[in-house]
């Protein structure tokens, strides 16, 4: 099978993780924790970073040290991986969801102002929601696929409106605005490791900030909150979520690798969108001339979403529909959702995503194109 986004396992993890087993560095501390972090706290632009379980409780952890507590707010885009709300639900907090633009597929931000304008106050420096007297402590923009929004609009909305940002950089590995890195934009940013990512660890996750006093916080919550060295005693709840040295040494080898990664997606990019030009009426993601998107997961837009998924997947080349709208989950029908015309659920309909593995053959990428040629 042509795999939909799988890992690339070519570097040094087999040396870097039998130097664990060696030495016995298996758990959670260990040198390739430690140089894991250094090399993403650096690649980022970050002064901190700190390693978690997986992106799921970095965001969670990313949350709390933002303030986010029982009956506040979260605004989050509509068209998400659930990580995200579940993550705001973990906290206590609920989540106001914002519709996307119909080009760039990132948190519409002029629905996003409109809204705040017309259905908050700003009460000493918190931003309150008039209708029912509750705080928005912060808003968690999600860099979709590796692309990312106008981050200078959205800083001067989150300024006006006394907004927290939590970005969920979870795809955006290697995505820039401006030169500046995903996830650096905000209060804390979050990444994820998992298997289908531009990089992997197996399952694994990273918080980054440029505040000391919040990366020690983190650290400290994410290994049970332990205050002594020697002694048991635990000084707030804390929560197992450390990453292990052995899935760190694999992302130590993973970084190493990172520039070629990216490198291929943007070249399977270029590819599919010379090869699919005028096919139909397919349609791509719009990046903004600010963005350099990592290009992470290859999204079309087309009519035949569904002929297309029965066609490829027919022939084992792994392709995927866009998940679905938060609003049409069951967990998540009653929260707020802001919109003028559901763009989330024109583009569930529409989208699907193309294997786009780092280590895919041009001639499978011809594959993928000759099969879509096919259905039209």
């Amino acid at each position: 099978m042509t795999l939909l986004s799988g890992p690339n396992i070519s570097g040094n993890e087999w040396k870097y993780v039998k130097d664990c087993l060696d030495t016995g560095w298996v758990s959670s501390v260990g040198s390739y924790v430690n140089r894991f972090e250094e090399l993403m706290a650096e690649y980022t632009g970050c002064k901190y970073a700190v390693a978690t379980s997986s992106g799921t409780t970095a965001l969670h952890i990313a949350l709390l040290l933002a303030g986010v507590t029982k009956d506040d707010y979260v605004i989050v885009p509509n068209i998400t991986f659930v990580a995200s709300l579940n993550s705001i639900s973990y906290t206590g907090a609920s989540p106001i969801l914002i519709d996307i633009d119909e080009k760039s597929w990132q948190m519409d931000l002029s629905l996003l102002e409109d809204y705040l304008q017309k259905n908050t106050l700003i009460e000493g420096e918190q931003c309150v929601r008039k209708e029912d007297k509750r705080v928005i402590r912060a808003i968690m923009p999600v860099h979709v696929l590796g692309n990312m929004t106008d981050m200078a609009r959205l800083l001067r909305i989150t300024e006006k409106f006394k907004l927290a940002i939590v970005e969920d950089a979870t795809e955006a590995l290697g995505s820039f605005y401006k030169g500046r890195h995903s996830g650096s934009f905000g209060l804390l940013g979050c990444f994820s490791f998992n298997g289908n990512k531009i990089i992997t660890t197996g399952g694994g996750g990273m918080i980054v900030t440029n505040d000391e006093e919040l990366a020690k916080k983190a650290k400290h919550l994410t290994t049970q909150a332990k205050s002594d060295p020697f002694e048991y005693y635990h000084d707030h709840i804390g929560y197992n979520y450390r990453l292990v040295n052995v899935l760190a040494a694999i992302g130590v080898a993973q970084m190493e690798q990172l520039p070629d990664f990216i490198k291929r997606k943007k070249e399977i990019s270029s590819y599919y969108k010379a090869g699919l030009k005028d096919v139909g009426d397919i349609g791509f993601q719009q990046v903004e001339e600010n963005v350099d998107a990592n290009c992470w997961l290859f999204t079309i837009k087309v009519s035949e979403q569904k002929k297309l998924l029965r066609a490829l997947n027919g022939r084992n080349l792994q392709s995927r529909p866009f998940w679905v709208p938060m609003n049409q989950l069951p967990m998540f029908s009653d929260e707020e959702y802001v919109t003028k015309g559901d763009v989330s659920n024109k583009i569930y309909q529409e989208c699907l995503s193309l294997p786009c593995s780092t280590n895919i053959t041009n001639a499978e990428l011809d594959e993928v194109i000759s099969e879509i040629k096919l259905c039209y």
